[in-house]
């Protein structure tokens, strides 16, 4: 049997205009949800004071983990591109909504990748 998967797994996530601890905050949330390149200890820094800062990760959807909760409530709203293949988008998205309150902002369409820009806030 081919190894092959029908539809890409993955998602990438782009977090800006935020705290670095609000930044924590939605990354651990998303990484006790989903595998990711991220790692417990990849916290996210500010490395310059006046240029914006943008943290990246991705996130494998295919086998989510349950029941996981924000460790922190967000101190102001966090905003996020997401983008990836559609199945990803619409199951990273169900997760999204456990998780924060979430209204989108913009979304674009291609052929086989679907964009997000959503702004998150604290239940």
């Amino acid at each position: 049997m081919d190894s092959e998967r029908l539809h890409p797994e993955s998602v990438s996530v782009e977090i800006s205009g935020c705290s670095k601890e609000d930044a924590r905050i939605v990354f651990d949330a998303l990484c006790a949800c989903f595998d990711s390149d991220r790692c417990s200890d990849d916290v996210p820094q500010e490395w310059h004071q006046t240029r914006p800062t943008v943290w990246l990760g991705t996130f494998d959807v295919s086998e989510p983990h349950e029941g996981a909760r924000p460790a922190g409530r967000l101190t102001s709203s966090v905003e996020a591109d997401v983008q990836g293949g559609y199945w990803a988008i619409d199951r990273f998205r169900t997760t999204l909504n456990d998780l924060f309150t979430v209204r989108d902002l913009c979304t674009a369409s291609g052929d086989q990748e679907r964009e997000l820009h959503v702004r998150l806030e604290s239940r």
